[in-house]
């Protein structure tokens, strides 16, 4: 053997680099890292269906007395989401993608540790699990980011890994992998949206831990499609001007809902801060009545995700046409409440029952229409173009529609930077970044 050695040097070095420690360890940890994303997704998934579940066999949908709960539950569950969040999971509040791009760029641990933790972790799944239990109009896959992001960065500490900021963006590609079963999504999420400044060294680390998430997803619920196979083929010869109008009036009502946001996070953090704590749960009991207010009104279809909403309209039931401008009004409440919660869901589903409202104005299918619609809308919320139409791509399973999704999102990332110029994700980040040099200040003081 050791004549073997000497003669195939290579051999000699790779035999040196693999029984050492000090190379197998952070790789063991990560991998262990990234299943571990995978798995804790699927559970915080089925945790959030049954969430769903109960809420509406608790409050009905007979029009009897039951349907009128929600103006007790829904304020009442707010309120207790937002004080848990401010009393014992700060930094928990809202989607938890910002909070994994304000990460990357602060540069000390213990900064990123004030919004990436393990206590994070559970306070995140936690709440959002309450706060889709009491109605409100969140998704899971936005916390799903944070979950990713900080189980990594833990993943970094445990395995000596100096690569933060690499594992950080990783364990968020992984998380949107695993939360809608959507690997090429989660790359240019990655790519996109968490990496505007991206490194091509991070390539194979973010490549394996959505593989291995990947992985551990199937390994539970199989190979699915998250909103079903789309049957509907668009012809871009014959539905361009619903290809446009979804595309331009999306992209323009996206942009709407993340201006608001701001505009109204940015007023309220304000207002709160004189008085935090009661401030922050008199914002939260106001937004739940208006939730539930709306859910009531609209028959109980704007209370949740709207996962089912958006999955029959893909599949060609129109939705009523005001149920998008009720879903918007509900995304909108739930996310300046201050509760955790993502958007991702949300925005999808406005976007398919705008793209419905716009299809039985055009004459088009409904299936097509609310697959434009998603496009655009969620192009001009997020303004990541290439993650709204591939996302949407492996969601549906139907690649034949390519082209005029490609089209539909790049209408709405256009028309959304003339009227937004801030992408939300990233001016949010901002905010968490503000208060990391903050308490640094307030610490040499």
């Amino acid at each position: 053997m050791a004549g073997i050695l000497r003669k195939y040097p290579l051999l000699r070095r790779s035999r040196a680099m693999w029984g050492s420690r000090r190379v197998w360890q952070p790789r063991l940890v990560f991998w262990a890292g990234a299943v571990c994303i995978g798995l804790i997704s699927v559970l915080f998934a089925m945790l959030a269906d049954r969430a769903q579940e109960l809420f509406h066999m608790m409050t009905g949908n007979d029009g009897g007395w039951r349907s009128c709960l929600p103006l007790v539950i829904t304020p009442l569950g707010f309120v207790v989401c937002a004080w848990l969040a401010h009393a014992f999971f700060p930094g928990s509040q809202g989607s938890g993608i910002p909070q994994a791009i304000a990460a990357r760029h602060l540069r000390d641990d213990e900064d990123r540790s004030h919004i990436l933790s393990l206590r994070l972790v559970v306070g995140k799944i936690a709440l959002t699990i309450v706060g889709l239990f009491c109605g409100a109009s969140i998704g899971r896959e936005g916390p799903t980011v944070q979950v990713g992001a900080s189980l990594m960065l833990q993943v970094a500490r445990w395995g000596g890994m100096a690569q933060a900021r690499g594992l950080i963006l990783a364990g968020s590609a992984a998380g949107i992998a695993a939360a809608f079963n959507t690997p090429l999504a989660g790359i240019v999420f990655a790519i996109e949206e968490m990496g505007r400044t991206y490194e091509a060294r991070t390539n194979g680390m973010v490549l394996t831990a959505v593989i291995l998430a990947g992985l551990a997803s199937l390994g539970l619920l199989g190979n699915y499609t998250y909103f079903g196979v789309a049957k509907e083929t668009i012809s871009f010869a014959a539905d361009w001007p619903l290809v446009i109008a979804c595309g331009i009036i999306g992209g323009g009502f996206g942009a709407l809902f993340s201006l608001l946001a701001l505009k109204a996070t940015r007023r309220i953090r304000r207002w709160n801060s004189l008085q935090p704590l009661w401030r922050v749960l008199a914002v939260a009991a106001v937004c739940g009545l208006g939730v539930a207010a709306i859910g009531v009104a609209s028959g109980g279809l704007t209370f949740g995700t709207g996962y089912a909403q958006a999955r029959s309209a893909v599949e060609g039931t129109p939705l009523p046409w005001f149920f998008f401008a009720e879903k918007f009004a509900a995304g909108l409440l739930s996310m300046i409440s201050g509760i955790p919660g993502g958007i991702f869901a949300p925005s999808l589903a406005v976007g398919a029952g705008l793209g419905s409202s716009l299809g039985l104005v055009f004459g088009a299918s409904a299936g097509a229409a609310a697959l434009l619609g998603m496009a655009g809308y969620f192009a001009g919320v997020v303004q990541a173009p290439m993650t709204a139409f591939v996302i949407i791509l492996e969601m549906t399973g139907n690649h034949d529609n390519v082209i005029a999704l490609m089209c539909a999102s790049m209408l709405g990332y256009g028309t959304a930077r003339l009227i937004s110029h801030e992408p939300l994700y990233h001016a949010l980040s901002r905010v968490f970044i503000a208060e990391a040099i903050r308490r640094r200040r307030a610490e040499a003081a």
